[in-house]
């Protein structure tokens, strides 16, 4: 069985984020996915999502697509993550694109291409106006 695994956020879920999930599921047989905590999400962009983790978590077990869910507490963790899970692949987005290439010593590495048009960010200030 291959095992792969991502991270995000996943606030404000949307038509990108299924996107992604439905092909990094494509790239093996059982889905693991890291949804970063509040404080992680804050450390990074200085502000909390819109949705609390437990909500956002909620979402993302609710995916049929999905197998495992977990929390992303420390992105310097990305590595212990990807063993403790035993994961096969790798699978981010292509913004991130050799981002995590540190990984591939330890499992395999692949950048989906991104939704265009979409991002959390720009739903956001779409609702701001």
């Amino acid at each position: 069985m291959k095992r792969i695994i991502t991270f995000g956020t996943f606030d404000l879920f949307h038509i990108g984020h299924l996107n992604i999930l439905e092909r990094a599921k494509a790239e093996g047989d059982y889905l693991i996915v890291g949804i970063s905590t509040d404080a992680l999400n804050y450390s990074k962009k200085q502000k909390n999502p819109i949705y609390s983790e437990k909500d956002r978590m909620r979402i993302i077990q609710s995916l049929k697509v999905v197998d495992e869910v977990f929390y992303e507490e420390s992105l310097e963790l990305k590595g212990d993550y990807i063993k403790q899970h035993n994961a096969d692949v790798l699978v981010m987005g292509n913004d991130w694109e050799g981002r995590f290439d540190e990984f591939k010593s330890i499992c395999e590495v692949v950048y989906l291409k991104r939704t265009p048009s979409i991002s959390t960010t720009e739903i956001i200030e779409i609702i701001k106006e």
